[in-house]
């Protein structure tokens, strides 16, 4: 038998099929150890065929992995040549995507343990009396059943091993699985749909198109569609796929999901440890699981016959991915249900522009959820314009209207979420004396001061320097810090109101995989007045007793350079304002900004998205940007300045051929640097394009695969989420 096998090597010199010679155990979808180079490296086999166009005396033999099932089956493979010919890349590199890295590398393997029985009666065995461990272990098995012998080897050093030489015990080994939430508490509260969710769940079975977006505010009860969908897959033995943007939703998310279908669910992240995560995917693989949750990477989940797959969130950036292969999961999850002829459901309360455009137009269903579902109000929103706070004086992070409300939330025993997408103390750290900022040595970034560790911290490249005390450049000490995050609000409020229990919620209190869940646990059950936090605690989320929501600085992203900015800035404040009033209590926002003029928020402050929408769409359509057009941004990064400007070049001499030879499919067409112009010690350039036709993009890909080195990347980028 010949095995067509890809090698696990990233590189565009190995990315091709290679022929070996393989026993009858090894199947499409094995992972092998094949001879290649003078070294044995781990493989992939797409194919099994009976003969080779290649000499049989030049081939040579792989070795099959004991893996008790192939890694990869059908559909990951097809998918894997799908998305490296999409995004020419490496088919190593996709096909990475379906494995745990470190099963891919030989680090992790199932978990087992030794376990005993008796398999004599404890009469008919003929002991004596000095045998003490012996006698001991037996009377313990006889008492207790099977037990661990790492733990009767504790208790009975030696008797258990001498009790199964004698015959009396049997040991076998046992998998054992690794949960990774198993302390998270669930408690299985079926609601009945009411009569909107039923006809969401009805139209989304009944609708003949593949999408459906549910567009519903938020609190109106999507989750409920979700979990009725997922059973009803269940019922007939289908699979399900559920994708949460945050990694902070998941555990609470994995409760709801345990509680309604028990051990069914498995969860997929990053945040797992390497046993977690190959178990958790080993439950899926097998078929033991038959419900994936997670973020972005669940979409890769092993899971045969799909039923639905479900996007919460749908419009967050968190779906697209910033490192090779750069996929949108949405392209993604729509290959996977076309091809097990599934729904793929999208939902939201504030989609993003082209997806409610393509709903718009016919081309996906959409179902309207245009009430809470406790039929409450939305929360009162109110305006704290900042400009008039400054005159009277009131430089702190908080309005006057703010304080108020926050008293009379700590007075009625309720609580508070601040929300400010800024972590850290102060933004930076500025001489007075010379105007001197402190910026990172490895990166194009100004460096945050954060009090709690008394450093300067790289919020790029995670770097740590030493607090200043005197400017490096003029010696001066007058040094003052500018912008305000999330630890000085913390620090501020505590000195406002010494009595409130307040938590902090951002990328440095959540550490390790239950950092999210213990923080959001605690004020679930009312252990804290207030919580501080960034776009972390923005979405999902539903705590009952939360009847106040601040927006300490609503313009942060209003005026990013970047088409999308409004649309953000809409959302991001729509789902914060969502996480107050969801239970009978009614909830208010405080919403502080210098431009309470601004269309944007106008529509924000009045939970109007079909007048952002109308407004947003026809901005689009007059400036032709996407919907209406393709960003595409090419990235050219390398250590060395000099190499990634030759590379730069390479690239933009044949992509300025292919401008000249199709200009009218080209809306705009740029080289530059990049805004940040280095990460990590990498400089950054960047060619700018915007297309009215996207025939073009697979020429734009092959041109940037070929000015790649060793040493710089050239990445293609198509309406990336982030320029800068």
């Amino acid at each position: 038998m010949i095995a067509e096998v890809i090698v696990d090597i990233a590189t565009s010199e190995t990315d091709r099929i290679y022929d070996y010679l393989c026993d009858e155990n090894v199947v499409v979808g094995s992972r092998v150890r094949a001879p290649f180079g003078g070294k044995t490296v781990p493989g992939f086999v797409m194919r099994i065929k009976e003969t080779s166009d290649l000499p049989f005396e030049k081939l040579k033999k792989v070795t099959p992995c004991p893996d008790e099932l192939p890694a990869l089956n059908a559909e990951c493979l097809s998918l894997a040549e799908k998305l490296a010919a999409r995004y020419r890349v490496p088919k190593a590199l996709t096909l990475r995507l379906f494995l745990p890295s470190e099963m891919r590398t030989g680090k992790v393997r199932e978990l087992t343990k030794n376990y005993a029985v008796l398999s004599v009666d404890l009469s008919e065995m003929k002991l004596a009396k000095s045998a003490k461990n012996q006698l001991g272990a037996a009377e313990y098995l006889a008492k207790n059943g099977k037990t661990e012998c790492a733990k009767l080897n504790n208790l009975f050093p030696g008797g258990v091993s001498a009790l199964e030489r004698k015959g009396y015990v049997q040991i076998t080994k046992e998998q054992i699985l690794r949960d990774p939430y198993k302390d998270v508490e669930s408690e299985n509260v079926e609601r009945a749909l009411t009569d909107d969710q039923r006809r969401a769940v009805d139209t989304i079975n009944m609708d003949n198109r593949t999408v459906q977006l549910v567009h519903g505010v938020t609190g109106s009860g999507k989750t409920e569609i979700y979990l009725t969908l997922i059973a009803e897959r269940l019922k007939r033995g289908e699979s399900s796929i559920f994708l949460v943007p945050e990694i902070s939703l998941t555990p609470q998310m994995l409760a709801q999901l345990r509680a309604r279908f028990g051990k069914n669910a498995a969860i997929l992240h990053s945040g797992l440890s390497a046993g977690e995560r190959f178990d958790e995917w080993w439950r899926l693989r097998t078929g033991e699981a038959k419900i994936a949750i997670g973020a972005r990477s669940a979409i890769f989940a092993p899971l045969e016959n799909l039923g639905v797959i479900i996007i919460d969130e749908e419009h967050d950036s968190s779906y697209y991915s910033e490192t090779a292969p750069r996929y949108s999961t949405f392209d993604v999850a729509l290959l996977r249900a076309k091809r097990n002829k599934c729904k793929l459901v999208l939902g939201s309360a504030t989609p993003a522009v082209d997806t409610y455009k393509r709903a718009q137009e016919g081309e996906f269903s959409l179902i309207r959820l245009e009430k809470r579902i406790n039929k409450r109000p939305l929360p009162e929103m109110i305006i704290a314009d900042m400009r008039r706070e400054v005159r009277r004086g009131n430089n702190s992070a908080f309005s006057g209207a703010l304080k108020e409300e926050i008293e009379k939330c700590l007075a009625s025993d309720k609580q508070a979420i601040l929300f400010l997408n800024r972590r850290g103390y102060s933004q930076t750290v500025i001489c007075k004396e010379c105007g001197y900022v402190a910026k990172c040595q490895q990166c194009d970034v100004s460096l945050t001061y954060h009090r709690e560790e008394n450093c300067l911290k790289c919020h790029y490249c995670g770097t740590k320097y030493a607090m200043l005390s005197a400017c490096p450049d003029c010696g001066g000490v007058k040094l003052s810090y500018a912008g305000t995050g999330t630890q000085r609000v913390v620090a501020d409020l505590q000195k406002l109101y010494p009595s409130a229990r307040i938590l902090r919620m951002d990328n440095d209190t959540t550490s390790g995989k239950e950092g999210h869940y213990k923080i959001l646990k605690a004020f679930g059950e009312h252990k804290a007045d207030i919580l501080v936090g960034t776009q972390m605690i923005a979405k999902g989320h539903d705590f009952p007793e939360v009847t106040l929501v601040g927006i300490l600085d609503a313009d942060m992203s209003l005026h990013f350079s970047d088409y999308r900015s409004g649309e953000r800035t809409f959302q991001l404040l729509t789902q914060v304002a969502g996480r107050s009033g969801r239970a009978e209590e009614k909830g208010k926002v405080v919403l502080q900004t210098f431009d309470p003029e601004n269309e944007v928020l106008r529509f924000a402050t009045a939970y109007d998205y079909q007048g952002f929408y109308e407004n947003e769409i026809s901005l689009r359509a007059a400036m032709q940007f996407p919907p209406f057009s393709k960003i595409v941004r090419v990235l050219v990064t390398g250590e060395d300045d000099k190499k990634t400007v030759e590379a730069l070049r390479t690239a933009y001499v044949e992509l300025e051929k292919l401008y000249v030879e199709n200009s009218e499919k080209f809306l705009f067409f740029n080289k530059m640097r990049a805004p940040i112009k280095r990460i990590e010690n990498k400089h950054r350039y960047q060619v700018l394009m915007r297309l009215a036709d996207t025939s073009i993009l697979p020429q734009i890909y092959d041109i940037c695969a070929n000015a790649k080195t060793r040493d710089v990347l050239v990445s293609v980028e198509e309406n990336p989420t982030n320029l800068s």
